[in-house]
């Protein structure tokens, strides 16, 4: 099949979350399976062009702005660092900038880089036959493909399909964006928009041929008042075409035989080497280095989304248990100032780092013993993953794709430490059950290397994606 994969981010040319990761892992896996991937996404400021060997691709490409017949020129580059080639859009007014999201004109921008996306269709090689979009940033293709789309022969056997990373993030706009987005007729409001707004990721969900969240468990919690964040009657009444497909973990990006950024290369049989890492988190994070001294560590966005409330209501229960813990992120200016306080309130005990750094977070995984995420909810989390992958044991909250990856230690085939419900005692007694297994060190390699032993790869997920796009185009093209 001929795919064009739409996003906003993709690892390794620019990385904010998760999405990056998915967007480079994925794409890979399908040409694996022999189909004619492409990805594209607007070409940020930040992006090293020298690095990924960026070129231009031909002359520049005309973007109809509004309703006048305005146009804007759009530089188009390509790069196949990573196997898949992978197109970047130009446009110095909504692209020339520091940060990838953030700005008022989020809306905009990205309505913009949609229009790009569409020109841009008409001068590839081949049209593609699935148009696969993720998140908010791209739901204008969903609607404009519903509407003007569809008077248009070259558009019109295109199916789609609209993947949801996160369903908290909606890109609510005010509705006199649709004339920016050159779309002419009535657009009926939908039952979840407020009136004379827009939710472009609603738009994806109402308009796309098939939909799907990024672990099963995800797909069916969004379909409840508790997970849907006021979506659920849509996606409810979109259930029939609703999917929920686990994202993987690419193998040679994760492997701790491997990985530079560590202290000590390691594998199953060499768990004696994390020890080396451990010191050089201990050291790192300004803690003393003692081996004997659990070490957990918490690498997240610090939003409410991650638990941390969670750990702050906790902390003094917490660092009372006598551990060690690394905590690695940045976020909310509120969060970051509470966790700021913490290597003062708990000396010796609690490193901090306010901070997004690469090298570090995988120092973290292959030195930790155990790995925090508290998540209040997960669409499908790759960090619990990773820690598995790099002998830390995870220790989630049952809930999304955290509950779909990880198993309890008191199941015989446990890979980590699960609680439920969503307060201070039950991941307290979490804690307690991850300190026990801590004290039987012949007991904790055996779970550990039966979570390094976990298949995470993309392989499976992809296979997935290729049955959601032989649907996608039997339902779009019956």
């Amino acid at each position: 099949m001929e795919i064009l994969y739409v996003v906003a981010e993709a690892a390794p040319f620019v990385k904010v979350g998760g999405l990056a990761d998915v967007a480079y892992g994925l794409p890979r896996a399908l040409r694996a399976l022999g189909h004619d991937v492409r990805v594209i996404l607007p070409r940020y400021r930040r992006i090293n062009g020298s690095a990924y060997n960026l070129r231009p691709l031909r002359p520049p490409i005309p973007v109809p702005v509004g309703l006048t017949g305005e146009t804007r020129l759009v530089e188009v580059e390509i790069s196949e660092a990573t196997g898949v080639p992978t197109y970047f859009i130009w446009e110095e007014h909504y692209f020339g900038r520091d940060e990838v999201y953030g700005y008022p004109d989020d809306p905009q921008r990205f309505i913009f880089f949609c229009r790009a996306v569409l020109a841009f269709m008409r001068h590839m090689d081949e049209r593609p036959e699935v148009l696969h979009g993720n998140d908010w940033h791209t739901g204008f293709l969903f609607l404009w493909l519903a509407t003007a789309g569809r008077r248009d022969r070259f558009y019109r056997p295109i199916a789609t399909v609209f993947t949801i990373h996160n369903l908290s993030y909606q890109g609510i706009t005010g509705d006199a964006l649709l004339a920016f987005g050159g779309i002419h007729e009535h657009v009926d409001r939908l039952e979840v928009e407020p009136p004379g707004h827009i939710n472009w990721l609603a738009r994806g969900i109402a308009h796309a041929d098939a939909v799907n969240t990024v672990s099963p468990r995800y797909a069916r919690e969004i379909l409840t008042p508790e997970f849907g964040f006021g979506l659920e009657p849509l996606l409810q009444r979109r259930a029939d075409r609703l999917f929920g497909i686990l994202n993987g973990l690419d193998p040679e990006a994760w492997d701790p035989r491997s990985d530079p950024a560590l202290a000590a290369r390691f594998d199953a049989g060499s768990l004696e080497r994390r020890a080396e890492n451990k010191r050089a988190v201990q050291q790192a994070f300004g803690l003393p280095v003692r081996g004997e001294i659990p070490l957990f560590a918490f690498i997240a966005r610090l939003i409410e989304q991650k638990g941390v409330e969670l750990l702050l209501e906790t902390a003094d229960a917490l660092f009372a248990r006598g551990i060690q813990l690394a905590l690695l992120g940045n976020g909310m200016p509120e969060y970051e100032a509470a966790f700021a306080e913490w290597p003062s309130r708990f000396p010796g005990q609690a490193g901090v780092r306010i901070a997004f750094d690469e090298n570090l977070s995988r120092l973290l995984y292959g030195g930790a013993d155990v790995f925090l995420m508290p998540s209040k909810f997960e669409p499908c989390g790759l960090g619990q993953m990773i820690a598995m992958r790099y002998g830390a044991l995870p220790l989630v909250h049952a809930v999304g794709g955290l509950a779909d990856t990880v198993r309890d230690v008191s199941q015989e085939d446990g890979t980590g430490f699960v609680f439920a419900p969503f307060t201070g005692e039950a991941f307290l007694a979490a804690v307690d059950r991850a300190l026990t297994l801590y004290r039987d060190p012949a007991a904790w390699r055996a779970v550990q290397r039966r979570a390094m032993a976990q298949d995470f790869s993309w392989t499976a997920s992809a296979r997935a994606y290729e049955d959601l796009y032989r649907r996608a185009l039997a339902w779009h093209n019956p």
